[in-house]
């Protein structure tokens, strides 16, 4: 299976599979089993952060698999509270500490918080945990393009990654224009809608039916050829599995504008606007 996974080749020359795995809620010995099972069925991407408190599930997971380090690319994220330059260091240091592992492949920023005014400090000891070699990579999530303008103004660096809510329902035209203008990858968080009910929405479900796959692997098809990075959260060996089998069949452009037409300019799942909302 994942010799059948493209690859996205970020703005610093990082490259990393057109899909991974989201590992939000996944702790513990069963989550750490869950995370494992995953990377033998052909995940190479998987995403944590601080505050989900699973990075020492994600590393008990890579020495659980038989798959070599260098194979996967691993991602946490720097919380809210830490944005604090030397704070953000030592988060990243303690990143590492409690995950067993020796570097991160990808880093973000969680949240801009920009009431605080501290994502560019918390940007530039990102920038710094690179030089040290604790991560190969360093992106935000999040970020509105005046975060990202004010980031490459201020330090010279864009990010090479930026994770943001994106699904059929939320689109985010505007934010994938500006990421490509600065070359970087837009990754999906929650690209399966979490709470919505996209399988049953016209026209998923009867695209589905057309090209003979499941709806969820018609959304996830969606954002691959959107060009977005999907990162669905799965737990179980069926819906991995299932995930996964989205690269051998394609989506018309008519199906692709169907999609297109759910869009909703305030389709936020939980009203979580960047400019205002607040994560520590």
């Amino acid at each position: 299976m994942q010799e059948t996974i493209p690859q996205r080749e970020l703005n610093d020359g990082l490259k990393v599979p057109a899909i991974g795995l989201g590992t939000y809620s996944l702790r513990g010995a069963e989550g750490a089993k869950a995370i494992a099972g995953a990377i033998d069925i052909g995940y190479r991407l998987l995403d944590s952060a601080f505050n989900y408190e699973n990075e020492g599930a994600l590393g008990q997971a890579v020495r659980l698999s038989s798959v070599p380090r260098e194979e996967l690319r691993l991602c946490s994220k720097l919380p809210g509270r830490r944005h604090a330059y030397k704070e953000a260091l030592l988060t990243v240091e303690e990143s590492l500490y409690r995950s067993g592992l020796d570097y991160y492949d990808l880093y973000l920023i969680h949240w801009p918080n920009p009431k605080r005014d501290r994502y560019v400090e918390a940007w530039q000891a990102l920038i710094e945990a690179k030089k040290r070699g604790h991560v190969r990579s360093i992106g935000v999530c999040n970020f509105l393009p005046e975060h990202l303008d004010r980031l490459v103004a201020e330090t010279g660096v864009a990010p090479s990654l930026n994770q943001v809510e994106l699904h059929p329902l939320f689109q985010q035209p505007e934010q994938r224009a500006k990421d490509a203008e600065l070359g970087i990858v837009t990754e999906s968080w929650s690209p399966l809608g979490r709470d919505h009910d996209l399988a049953g929405l016209e026209p998923i479900r009867s695209i589905a039916e057309q090209v003979g796959k499941t709806p969820t692997q018609v959304v996830l098809r969606w954002h691959v050829q959107l060009g977005a990075l999907p990162i669905p959260k799965a737990g179980s060996a069926e819906h991995q599995r299932e995930n996964l089998a989205i690269f051998d069949f394609e989506l018309s452009a008519q199906q692709m504008e169907a999609i297109g037409t759910l869009h909703r300019p305030d389709g936020w799942l939980w009203g979580q606007g960047p400019a205002e909302y607040e994560e520590f």
